[in-house]
């Protein structure tokens, strides 16, 4: 009995272990300022991010979580603002007589989208729906490293691959089929401060902004978790102070 046990087991384990070596294609880890106790976003970085994402990714994703104003904490100005924002057109009201009207964007009014609806969307991109891009690092397994692998991983099929029509072949992409076609390439964008835009630098920025817009507390979270590791110290060390003082008493 206990053989018939062993031996469904290792049948088992068997029929699991390609399934579990099959789990996705593998990801190459960049080194990311922001990881890390220490780490922090580098600022010059994230205002390329956006300039990459105000270029390319704008015309197909939307940013519905995160609001022009934001976009001062990357160290632009308010005029700067403003007229990000008033290249977009909203829907507002009613007005007085009762109907909705357009305007231009506010610093105010949340990043808008480049389609009306989602319908739009597909339509636009051959019945694919571009992702929102707000918390698409979190929402990801691999975190950046994916969305980084994704922007750089297009390549030609290998001849023994079929792909259907109007797919992409990408090496970061699970099932290596993919709607989207490549989005950057080098010299897709020119930077304001004259970084050299090859393809590797603008997926680094770009995912550097879309971690930012995921997650734009983590400067303030990691510089208050070093305030309070240096109060735990300077406390443990009173603590032990007077511990020493109190039993050199008691001796």
């Amino acid at each position: 009995m206990r053989g018939v046990r062993f031996t469904v087991l290792a049948l088992l384990a068997a029929m699991a272990s390609p399934a579990l070596a099959d789990e996705g294609p593998r990801l190459e880890h960049q080194a990311w300022p922001w990881l890390g106790v220490f780490g922090q976003y580098d600022k010059a970085q994230l205002r390329r991010g956006f300039e990459v994402y105000h270029q390319i990714c704008s015309n197909c994703h939307s940013l519905r979580l995160v609001s022009y104003r934001n976009l001062a904490y990357l160290g632009f100005t308010a005029d700067e603002i403003k007229g990000f924002a008033a290249e977009k057109q909203v829907t507002d009201g009613p007005n007085d007589q009762g109907d909705m009207y357009q305007r231009p964007a506010k610093p105010s009014d949340r990043f808008v989208s480049p389609f009306p609806n989602d319908n739009a969307a597909r339509v636009a991109n051959n019945g694919a729906l571009p992702p929102d891009l707000s918390l698409i690092v979190k929402a990801r397994n691999g975190g950046p490293d994916y969305v980084y692998g994704i922007l750089t991983g297009f390549k030609d099929a290998p001849p023994d691959f079929t792909l259907a029509d109007g797919m992409n072949y990408n090496e970061a992409f699970p099932g290596h089929q993919i709607a989207m076609p490549p989005p950057i390439a080098d010299g897709a964008v020119t930077y304001s401060d004259g970084t050299e835009a090859s393809e590797q630098q603008i997926a680094k920025d770009i995912v550097s902004f879309l971690n930012w817009t995921a997650e734009p507390e983590l400067d303030y979270r990691h510089s208050l978790g070093i305030k309070v590791l240096a109060f735990l110290v300077v406390l443990t060390a009173m603590l032990y102070a007077l511990k020493r003082k109190i039993w050199a008493d008691l001796h």
